[in-house]
């Protein structure tokens, strides 16, 4: 018997900012709107599922997540920011330039993460288990909205390889297998247990 879908969740990485392209570290303390790039990514985006029948838009409070479904929330449908879904806070580092010797801070930090220590976070920062909790809380408030069977998400790179361990309960060690790019696309359905991989890091509707 097949399992009936009682929720499809597609789930974006913003589209390109300033800061994405300059290869600057951006989390929650750095707010940047789309480049010109970035604006175009979100519209062959909406070219691409404009079709499809959203219930409700999710993003973050961030202006490059409600910039990169801008579109869909024009067309009229309901929207509602959560700060629970904002990127991961890095802290000192936001903002930050990723030179050799930054990037090397850097990896080691995700390298920390991989083997376990996921209480670790930058000076004034976030870590994974941090972000976990606020993302797990903006789950279970989304997931009670029974009127919301299509649902359409942005949020950020390090905070989409979180959620997704959170969902397909994976370890947040092995966020680094969820490869992201900006504007890809995740689909997701739900059958009120489980949840199921259905397209991941998909870009075949960026035309520019």
């Amino acid at each position: 018997m097949e399992t009936e879908i009682l929720k499809r969740l597609y789930i974006i990485r913003h589209g390109e900012t300033d800061p994405n392209r300059n290869k600057i570290i951006q989390g929650s303390g750095l707010d940047a709107p789309l480049n010109q790039k970035g604006i175009n990514q979100a519209l062959d985006f909406y070219k691409a599922y404009s079709h499809i029948p959203f219930q409700k838009v999710y993003t973050s409070n961030l202006i490059r997540t409600w910039q990169s479904v801008e579109k869909f929330i024009q067309n009229g449908i309901p929207h509602s920011p959560l700060k629970e879904l904002n990127e991961i806070s890095w802290g000192v580092k936001d903002g930050t330039k990723i030179d050799q010797k930054e990037q090397k801070i850097y990896t080691h930090m995700i390298n920390q993460w991989k083997s376990g220590s996921l209480d670790v976070c930058f000076e004034a920062g976030e870590s994974p288990n941090q972000v976990a909790k606020r993302l797990n809380s903006a789950m279970k408030s989304i997931l009670k909205e029974g009127n919301e069977d299509v649902i359409l998400m942005c949020i950020h790179g390090r905070a989409l390889r979180i959620l997704l361990c959170i969902l397909l309960e994976k370890s947040l060690s092995d966020m680094e297998d969820f490869l992201h790019s900006n504007l890809c696309l995740y689909i997701l359905s739900w059958d009120g247990k489980n949840w199921k991989i259905e397209l991941e890091n998909d870009t075949s509707h960026i035309l520019n």
